[in-house]
């Protein structure tokens, strides 16, 4: 199977999310819709700012400004029905007159509801509960797929990179013939080279700890030669001593002499030279 192409994945993407568009502007056109509008209401009033530029945070203060309205609304709906009902009983013709046996009937048929009605709203809750984790659910992941499409669109500029640098490096890594003809080995011939490189390390590795177990008896050798050597060092350096202290009493004693007979010795060598030139004597 084939790896996908980027470039083809990106456009896949592109008409995707082109005809399934998430924004927050479409999400609260519903509600938005359903608000009358009121001809004289000022186009400045801070009541339409949400509705102009709805943002996740207005959009949850008018859900629970809803919410609360809806249950004022709910109250005073009750409330009104209840006053009517008994406004009704009172001054009806006859006048509605109830047992006890029918309000005990009625408050069973009411308990009942109530029951029925606390199911739905638990219920309702769990369902609006589940659908908030899956709101933020594929909000996450719609930000992680928008992270990663941006990654897409660049991904061929780097791929092509990539694929320049390799190219770069093959020719960095190609050998010219006969400079290293071990690197131009196939793999069956490479690892056998490789095994015999790494026997010939596990032997210097065996003489190595072989001249490093006779290093100590060496070492004890070269010591005791060197406490041997000791005196004789030490009579070498007194006859030199002795040497110097001698060469140095007998210039004394010769003085000048020494000097003045160095000298002749040079005029009568230079003098036998010219002669020779001169009359061309060869020895």
């Amino acid at each position: 199977m084939s790896p996908p192409n980027p470039e083809k994945v990106l456009e896949a993407l592109n008409k995707l999310q082109s005809s399934q568009e998430i924004s927050i502007i479409k999400l609260s056109e519903p509600i938005s819709s359903s608000r009358p509008q009121d001809a004289r209401q000022r186009t400045s009033d801070a009541s339409n700012s949400a509705f102009d530029a709805p943002t996740p945070a207005g959009l949850t203060a008018d859900l629970a400004h809803y919410k609360e309205l809806f249950a004022k609304l709910r109250f005073s709906y009750v409330q009104q029905v209840t006053k009517e009902k008994f406004i009704r009983a009172i001054v009806g013709d006859p006048p509605m007159i109830v047992t006890m046996e029918e309000n005990l009937e009625l408050e069973k048929e009411n308990a009942i509801a109530k029951k029925q009605l606390k199911e739905l709203k638990t219920e309702v809750a769990d369902m609006v509960a589940d659908l908030e984790r899956r709101g933020i659910e594929l909000s996450q992941k719609y930000e992680s797929v928008q992270l990663e499409t941006a990654k897409l669109r660049e991904m061929p500029t780097k791929i092509e990179d990539l694929e320049m640098r390799i190219e770069q490096l093959r020719t960095e890594l190609e050998t010219p013939d006969g400079s290293a003809p071990s690197m131009n080995l196939p793999l069956a011939k490479t690892q056998d080279l490789v095994n015999q490189r790494k026997l010939e390390q596990q032997e210097l590795a065996r003489e190595l700890e072989s001249l490093q177990a006779k290093v100590p008896r060496k070492r004890k050798e070269a010591e005791r030669l060197r406490i041997e050597l000791q005196p004789l060092e030490n009579k070498r350096q007194n006859s030199a001593t002795a040497a110097r202290e001698a060469r140095r009493r007998k210039e004394a004693a010769l003085g000048g002499a020494a000097d003045d007979l160095e000298e002749r010795a040079r005029w009568w060598r230079a003098s036998e030279g010219v002669l020779a030139q001169v009359l061309d004597i060869k020895n």
